[in-house]
């Protein structure tokens, strides 16, 4: 299970200097060197989106807590996620919402694709850069592992300007690195992938102890 130990440092390291995007012509200049600890009080956080899928008023509510470069995230979405959501989450049971976690750049900028087109195909993307995470994940160096995320957003349908305009959004990945740490600080996440059910914290687990949790909060 990964671990986030020393993942809110980790988060403002992203954000706060090094590398940034790179294309296969050239390397952009770096938007985020600085602090970004001192800059925090600019970002907005209530800005981000949450992802949600469900009822709204759903009788009970999970929260998903993942990182796009976690082995065990991709083994959760590729298989107890798909069940859940067949008997739970689309029968208007579960209100489910999921919540990036950041452990490293090439975490930041699958995120970024993923919400490059909005809510509507954010699931969509979502589980393709968890089916193609072993491939992605392993492609290269920072270009080419960014080069593999772009083939992804090709996929799902947007366009290359597009691309750059969410992968090159400076401010965007920053506000988001610090959405991430407000959640993680708040819910006391410590592993990936991790829950909060009911507002409950829980642990990654098989898809039948999920639901029979789910079917308690249910009172069935």
């Amino acid at each position: 299970m990964s671990r986030i130990a020393t993942g809110i440092c980790a988060a403002v390291a992203i954000a706060a200097g090094g590398y940034w995007l790179t294309t296969t012509s050239s390397t952009p200049t770096n938007p985020l060197v600085g602090s970004a600890v001192a800059q925090e009080a600019e970002l907005d956080t209530s800005t981000i989106v949450e992802m949600v899928q469900g009822a709204e008023d759903a009788p009970v509510e999970i929260i998903e807590y993942a990182s796009y470069t976690c082995p065990h995230c991709a083994t959760f979405h590729k298989g107890a996620y798909k069940q859940l959501k067949k008997d739970f989450i689309d029968t208007g049971k579960v209100k489910f919402t999921y919540r990036e976690v950041y452990f490293d750049r090439y975490g930041l900028w699958a995120s970024m694709i993923a919400r490059c087109a909005g809510p509507d195909k954010f699931f969509g993307i979502t589980d393709l850069l968890y089916e193609g995470q072993s491939e992605w994940t392993r492609a290269g160096g920072p270009t080419e592992i960014v080069d593999e995320l772009r083939k992804i957003g090709r996929l799902a349908g947007i366009d290359n300007d597009q691309l750059e305009a969410c992968l090159q959004d400076g401010t965007r990945a920053q506000t988001l690195v610090a959405w991430y740490q407000e959640n993680a600080e708040r819910d006391g996440i410590e592993a990936t992938p991790s829950f909060i059910v009911n507002g409950k914290k829980v642990s990654n687990q098989s898809y039948d102890d999920f639901k029979q949790l789910i079917e308690s909060e249910l009172g069935s």
